[in-house]
């Protein structure tokens, strides 16, 4: 008698453990989706805001051009490298002969301004990179979980096939297909982590490129006055 052979039919034969194979997938794709959708939405209204860039330096003040880049800057990544700036320039150091307040007010207020900057760009960046750890591990360990199952399956359909004790093609095939849809779920988890990771990757790039200019011109400005570089 044929025997026909589907997904329904591949899934009652499992045993737990391709079971689990494939509740990981799933958890792997739902989670890796998720940083997928969120980071793509945050990176958007980032690559949007940074238009904002230029109208800072149009600002009469400093205290205006904030609160202008405040109200386009969505994602709060380009106010505070602003607002911390001018908040350790407005430190003044102490009278000669006159203890510091704090080591911040110690401090040369050149190297106060660096300092802050630096601060920032480094939350900013951790900011940005949250997540990409997890999709590069998805689309890197994703095959070869599928691959673990399509294994188990294919050693649990050889040994129903040896068990009736003839080996016969049209009893092999069905089975050992099926046991192959693991690794296509793996590559079908893998595939978007890759793709998103390489995109969000590029996208990081530009914005800390972007910040760092921004970074150096805040700086030129509080310590000289004037703005250096476009």
């Amino acid at each position: 008698m044929n025997q026909t052979f589907g997904l329904a039919q591949y899934w009652s034969q499992s045993d737990a453990i391709s079971h689990s194979v494939a509740y990981v997938l799933l958890l792997m794709s739902v989670v890796s989706w998720f940083y997928i959708l969120s980071k793509a939405w945050s990176s958007w209204r980032i690559r949007k805001s940074s238009a904002a860039l230029d109208g800072f330096w149009q600002a009469p003040t400093l205290a205006d051009a904030i609160a202008a880049i405040k109200s386009s800057d969505t994602e709060n990544v380009y106010t505070p490298l602003a607002a911390q700036a001018a908040d350790a320039a407005a430190i003044k150091p102490p009278a000669a002969g006159t203890p510091a307040a704090s080591l911040n007010a110690a401090t040369d207020p050149g190297e106060l301004i660096t300092r802050t900057l630096r601060r920032e760009i480094n939350r900013v960046s951790s900011r940005l990179e949250s997540g990409l750890t997890l999709l590069a591990s998805v689309g890197s360990t994703a095959p070869f979980v599928g691959l673990f199952g399509t294994v188990w399956g294919i050693y649990h359909a050889l040994m129903a096939v040896s068990s009736t004790g003839t080996v016969q093609i049209d009893k092999v095939a069905g089975p050992v297909g099926e046991a192959l849809i693991m690794t296509a779920l793996g590559l079908v988890v893998a595939i978007p982590a890759v793709l998103a990771y390489n995109a969000f990757t590029r996208v990081n790039r530009i914005t800390l490129a972007e910040l760092d200019a921004f970074a150096h011109d805040i700086h030129a400005y509080l310590t000289t006055g004037s703005r250096v570089g476009n």
